[in-house]
């Protein structure tokens, strides 16, 4: 279990930094091709924006329609369990800070922001890889599927860790960011009002609308009602309510959505383990890969402007999200060949 001042040090590491990348490889050829996010590279295609979303704030029914779109989108028992919200990255000191300090424990290795937060709100936290060591936390965090590795806990197996949680008054958070592209029977998005979950989701990665800023909570009414509170009015700008309630309630496009994923995943784990990559899990939107030189692999794509995820807690470890077009197939296919050829050189 690593100290939370490593954690917190590797938490600002993240994917999307093409201006850091720019830097680290000056002479690398743009554009740059960033495949070191799980951000779906086909967005939603939004109908027009009215002015008026700019130019007045946004009234209260269009906060309501989004939550309804929400609600049955993600399968939430009803709007009164819905918050949204900029981002579900804003949420997490917010959770954190409505819970008196005590002990936290996340499921890892996973994605660095719950521990940081967590421990900048007073709490004291652990990372464990064994899900029975969050059976005495005060509050539990689950990554589901997880990132980076795409692992998926079975419904069952949360049901369980919640209903202990609940005979100490604990909590568990559950991080559904990429339960769009997961076995969405495991969500428990629709168990808030009877166990003491709650449930975070985003709506960027999947929509591939990250800079909108929107993501959600859903919980038990009482709680959302306290993080709505938290809040203030006006949380959602007029934008992003309208881009969300139209695209939430597009059926047909979220089912297109996850076979053209699917397809690019797909042709994205057979590319890299044709180039001798071993594949160690995953989702739709990305894959994380294993290799003894990952290192180098890292900097020849960067000299061809093409951005992996490495992480410092591994070197051995990469993650590729999905080029968005055919000449990034391309460039990704060309980078990977002088890879290879320079190991056998």
């Amino acid at each position: 279990m690593p100290p939370v001042d490593e954690r917190t040090a590797e938490a600002a590491v993240h994917g999307g930094n093409i201006a850091a990348a720019r830097k680290r490889f000056p002479d690398a050829p743009e554009p740059w091709i960033d495949l070191s996010t799980g951000i779906s590279p086909f967005p939603y295609p939004y109908s027009p924006i009215a002015a008026t979303a700019f130019e007045r704030l946004p009234e209260p029914a269009d906060d309501g329609k989004l939550q309804e779109a929400a609600a049955r989108a993600y399968g939430a028992g009803s709007a009164g369990n819905v918050v949204a919200v900029p981002g579900t990255q804003i949420l997490l000191p917010l959770l954190f800070r409505l819970r008196p300090q005590g002990n936290i424990a996340v499921l890892g290795p996973t994605y660095a922001e719950h521990m940081r937060c967590a421990a900048l709100c007073g709490h004291r936290c652990v990372e464990s890889d064994d899900l029975r060591a969050l059976h005495d936390a005060d509050i539990a965090v689950v990554v589901n599927p997880n990132n980076p590795d795409g692992r998926v806990l079975e419904r069952a197996d949360l049901v369980s860790l919640a209903g202990r949680l609940r005979a100490r008054r604990g909590l568990l958070i559950v991080d559904e960011a990429f339960m769009d592209v997961g076995p969405e029977a495991a969500s428990l998005a629709g168990d808030v009002d009877e166990l003491p979950v709650v449930v975070l989701r985003s709506f960027g990665k999947f929509h591939g609308l990250a800079g909108l800023r929107l993501g959600f909570t859903i919980a038990g009414e009482t709680l959302a009602g306290e993080l709505r509170a938290e809040l203030g009015p006006w949380a959602v700008s007029g934008p992003a309510l309208a881009i969300g309630s139209e695209a939430l309630a597009d059926d047909g496009w979220r089912i297109a959505q996850r076979a053209r994923l699917a397809d690019s995943a797909e042709r994205l784990r057979r590319v890299l383990t044709e180039a001798g990559m071993t594949m160690v899990g995953g989702t739709d939107l990305f894959q994380l890969v294993s290799h003894p030189q990952a290192g180098l692999l890292f900097e020849t794509l960067g000299r061809r402007a093409i951005l992996a995820r490495p992480f410092e807690r591994d070197a051995r470890l990469l993650r590729f999200g999905l080029p968005g077009n055919e000449a990034a197939w391309a460039r990704l296919c060309e980078a990977l060949s002088v890879f290879c050829s320079s190991l056998k050189g």
